[in-house]
């Protein structure tokens, strides 16, 4: 089969599509024969090795998995012997390391049938994304229906996720972005607006239940000052510097955290089958759609990942299989 296969940490140039032996699916996993895959800023850091603290566990000196990506939507070639949820045929979406490939095998639990109003190409742009915003929002913001919410960074492949799930809980939704995307957070559902070349929502005076930051460009102490009493801040931001990443911060925030009513919370999303089921069928009510910005060709993985790397990309970028 063909896949996009790196040999050492670098820039895409490094990247290559090479022929790799397809995967012999084990008794737990599904193997999929793959349609569409989306690009993440995990790929990137994956790519670059940055930051250099995750080497301790993806490689030291070059990576152990070869074969990037993690998002895919395909249909089921085969199933191991243990498998009882899916059969040979199933249009299906999830999340696996290696997606960047014509075949990949996941663990049942990381898949779910795709939304039956989605093509491919848009149920591949979900999994990640889609996950992170809806335990993001749900599971660590605990959000509630009138809750004010701040999503900062609203336009970028969680934020347009985010938008749409916050409205979907009944909460009144704030989104952050540059001028260019201020349209395409609005015609998402976001309630207001904020374009921050334009106007600081540290210093409007208006207060918010749960903030969500998924672009960590301003400060802890900036993000509390927007921050109501009994607030909780999400933190999801993959910013910092090659040597830590953000660590720093995530250690920043859990000691702010035990000092006064509002919480600071970090974590690291997992896709399980349970929160894709609600992402279908949230999709498969209208409440949810994918925002996706550019289409590339599998061969043209290096250039998506330039793309992404820039960091403007508007909802998702997906590639063909």
């Amino acid at each position: 089969m063909k896949a996009i296969v790196y040999d050492k940490y670098g820039a895409p140039d490094v990247l290559e599509l090479r022929e790799v032996d397809k995967p012999v699916v084990k008794d737990d996993e599904v193997l999929v024969r793959v349609h569409a895959v989306s690009v993440n800023p995990a790929d990137w850091h994956l790519l670059t090795g940055t930051p250099y603290v995750m080497r301790m566990a993806v490689g030291l000196s070059k990576p152990k998995n070869k074969i990037l990506g993690l998002d895919m939507a395909g249909r089921v070639e085969a199933v191991g012997s243990n498998v009882t949820r899916f059969r040979p045929g199933d249009e299906v979406f999830g999340e696996h390391s290696g997606a960047y490939a014509e075949y990949v095998g996941v663990p049942e639990d990381g898949i779910a049938l795709k939304p039956a109003n989605l093509t491919f190409e848009q149920a591949a742009a979900v999994p990640v994304a889609g996950v992170t915003a809806l335990q993001g929002l749900r599971d660590k913001g605990q959000i509630q229906p009138g809750h004010k919410v701040l999503i900062i960074g609203a336009s970028g492949g969680v934020g347009t996720f985010a938008v749409q799930l916050g409205k979907s809980f009944g909460a009144d939704v704030t989104g952050v972005c540059s001028t260019r995307n201020v349209d395409v957070v609005r015609s998402i559902g976001a309630d207001q607006v904020i374009d921050y070349t334009q106007e600081d929502f540290t210093r409007s005076g208006r207060r918010y239940d749960l903030i969500f930051e998924l672009a960590g460009t301003r400060s802890l102490a900036d993000c509390r000052r927007a921050l109501a009493s009994e607030g909780t801040l999400v933190l999801c931001s993959g910013e910092g510097g090659r040597w830590l990443g953000p660590l720093a911060r995530i250690i920043g925030a859990m000691v702010l955290s035990r000092f006064g009513s509002q919480k600071i919370v970090t974590w690291v999303a997992r896709s399980t089958h349970k929160d894709l089921v609600v992402l279908k069928e949230l999709i498969e009510a209208g409440k949810v759609t994918p925002v996706i910005d550019r289409r590339y060709e599998l061969g043209e993985v290096a250039d998506a990942l330039r793309y992404q790397g820039g960091g403007h990309a508007q909802g998702k970028t997906v590639i063909t299989v």
